[in-house]
């Protein structure tokens, strides 16, 4: 019976490579299917909208902090794969009780790379993993970045507005493609009212199109308030997403870069 690892050091045993697999995690979901996985996974959160293939045809098991263990049950699922901050741990444990779950923990580009690794592992797909994480390597080499890193705000919510802190994977990404985060000093996911915003001398704040889904009003709303402050959308899964989707970032980063004149 082999055993497996995860990213909270904690053993798992299979039987066998993994037939029937259920994934709590958008991103991861994505993942699978770049492994070819289609399939082996049986069920996905209402939340793992790509591809629109597998959302539109497999077996939707909840929302990502509201899981419907029976329908998991009822899949007869031999791995389900989860994270420590997108699910809920009582959840998780609960579900330990169906099969083996295997739980990801991402923070940086490091431990997403890790990640990939140990899920084409555990699926039987290591060669495929590996060609995913160099190509991820190779762009991330490749991204020019600006002489003076921009100083930023990414805002992820509104009502009250949210920003993200130094020990996030988003924080990781805007390091990467040459930003500064304006609010690194707190940790997750701080409330931020607009006189912080205003005296944190942010060259540009971010809109961000998940999990808020932010559109162009709310730049003219905000921009109101923060008329000097040039204010930007930008796409959340390029910045959260840390599947397979890492391969296609550091474009959408450079681009980015061209748009705010770095």
């Amino acid at each position: 019976m082999p055993s497996f690892t995860d990213q909270l050091q904690k053993e798992i045993f299979l039987e066998d490579f993994p037939k029937r697999i259920v994934s709590l995690v958008p991103s991861i979901t994505e993942l699978l299917v770049d492994l070819n996985l289609d399939d082996e996974v049986v069920g996905i959160t209402k939340f793992c909208v790509h591809p629109k293939k597998w959302f539109k045809t497999k077996t939707k098991v909840g929302g990502t902090k509201n899981i419907k263990q029976d329908i998991i049950a009822s899949l007869q699922p031999q791995l389900i794969i989860a994270n420590k901050e997108e699910n809920v741990k009582e959840q998780i444990e609960a579900l330990e009780n169906i099969c083996p779950v295997f739980i990801t923990d991402v923070h940086d580009l490091n431990s997403a790379l890790q990640m990939i690794e140990m899920i084409g592992t555990i699926t039987n797909k290591t060669n495929k993993a590996h060609s995913i994480t160099q190509k991820i390597k190779k762009e991330f080499a490749q991204l020019t970045l600006p002489a003076k890193k921009l100083r930023v705000c990414y805002l992820i919510w509104r009502k009250p507005y949210m920003t993200i802190g130094g020990d996030t994977f988003i924080n990781d990404m805007l390091e990467h493609c040459g930003f500064e985060n304006a609010f690194k000093d707190y940790k997750r996911y701080p409330e931020v009212s607009i006189s912080q915003l205003s005296n944190a001398n942010c060259e540009l704040i971010m809109l961000s199109s998940e999990p808020f889904p932010f559109k162009e009003k709310h730049i003219y709303e905000l921009q109101a308030l923060l008329p000097s402050t040039k204010i930007i959308l930008v796409d959340g899964e390029m910045f959260s997403w840390y599947g397979s989707r890492l391969q296609y970032a550091p474009k959408y980063f450079g681009e980015l870069l061209k748009k705010t004149g770095k």
